[in-house]
């Protein structure tokens, strides 16, 4: 008995036809036809079979947020160079951000500690009319070390000598298109990206480089107020409660059909249910559907039920939800622990869909700020499951 049992929302089988290229290095890239047809060449993903990457360990993570000044409200060094044109517009009250009318590209350090502190209490923000693209990969990448180490993800492509740099690509292939509803009715696959690291992903940059004329948006959910909304005896009853969090479903699919694995292992790590923001001492709920596995504390039945009350309230709440819509200027950063997304696959014809997010790997997630940076955090609980 399982309700939450998750089906991959892409069929890795199309591996093979969708990325039958070779790189002069020999790595597999996307194929000819797609090749030709991408704006951004120097973005398209790539896989060796020979990259391999050791399982991450505990790292502790200072979020650049707590260097900027919480007495200045007016992000001075954020907005230090806007145009006269510069909005600042809130996409909903407690919940995102559009700001057209500064460029990240020319942040100074202390701008970028600003950037931090501005994503985290806004959840996610979108930047118009940026000029990252056509500065090609490396600017990207180096501009978001600034924050902290970035993930490499276990099966996704990436630019070559870039491995940071995550890359999503839809090519020009109906069969492409139509294998995101081969095993479902619908797209929608909420999720926090990674959230089976030991450290969970933080800081994270997005943006489209090549899209459809309309369609493909990214759905977002505020995890913060998600906690607030519910009464507090039950909130207490959740306190205590940790979820096994696991990548095997994603690393047994790419495995048995072709794809190409950076790590030769799954992941699997325990994370609480209610997790504390060092910046903004929050609280929020830190679950989603596509990773999440089990309440570790509770029999299967009962895991099963607590969670799928958790995942309806959070994919549910349209009051909790925003929607941002892409252009090929527009990088988005959001802050993955504080809330969760979803792709949306609405476009009904074969185009060409190119993507990169770059994400910072942060703090370990905690329920109390006495175990941040702990690395026996948890301990018991991993021994205990022999994880």
């Amino acid at each position: 008995m399982a309700p939450v049992q998750v089906q991959d929302k892409y069929d890795a089988s199309q591996f093979q036809t969708a990325h039958g290229g070779k790189t002069k290095r020999g790595s597999f890239t996307v194929n000819s036809e797609n090749q030709t047809r991408a704006k951004y060449p120097e973005y398209l993903p790539t896989w060796n079979p020979n990259d391999k990457y050791p399982p991450y360990k505990f790292m502790k993570f200072h979020d650049k947020g707590l260097l900027a000044d919480s007495q200045d409200s007016t992000y001075s060094h954020l907005f230090a160079n806007k145009s006269n044109s510069f909005t600042n517009k809130r996409l909903s009250p407690k919940l995102g951000s559009i700001i057209d009318g500064i460029q990240l590209s020319e942040l100074s350090d202390l701008g970028k500690n600003e950037l931090a502190k501005f994503v985290t209490e806004r959840g996610v923000v979108a930047f118009k009319n940026q000029n990252f693209n056509s500065k090609g990969p490396e600017f990207a990448v180096d501009f978001m070390k600034y924050f902290g180490p970035l993930h490499i993800h276990p099966t996704s492509g990436s630019p070559e000598n870039f491995p940071n740099m995550h890359i999503t690509f839809r090519g020009a292939s109906q069969q492409e298109l139509d294998s995101v509803f081969k095993n479902s009715n619908n797209s929608i696959s909420w999720h926090s990206d990674c959230s089976y690291s030991l450290n969970g992903l933080q800081l994270t940059l997005f943006s489209v480089l090549q899209l459809p004329e309309s369609g493909g948006d990214t759905l977002f959910a505020n995890c913060v107020e998600a906690y607030n909304r519910l009464s507090k005896e039950f909130a207490a009853r959740l306190e205590g409660l940790h979820i096994l969090h696991s990548s095997k479903e994603q690393f047994e699919n790419q495995k048995k059909n072709g794809g190409i694995l950076r790590r030769d292992f799954a992941e699997e790590n325990i994370h609480p249910i209610i997790r504390i923001n060092p910046l903004t001492k929050q609280k929020s709920l830190y679950l989603n559907k596509e990773f999440g596995r089990r309440i570790i504390e509770l029999k299967q039945e009962e895991s099963d039920y607590l969670l799928n009350f958790l995942y309806d309230h959070l994919e549910k709440s349209q009051d909790l939800q925003v929607r941002i819509s892409w252009d090929e200027d527009t990088i988005v950063l959001w802050n993955n622990a504080t809330t969760i997304h979803t792709p949306v696959v609405d476009f009904n014809e074969p185009v060409i869909r190119h993507a990169y997010r770059i994400s910072v790997m942060g703090e370990r997630p905690i329920n109390d700020l006495k175990n941040l940076n702990d690395e026996n955090y948890l301990k018991e609980k991993y021994e205990k499951l022999s994880i």
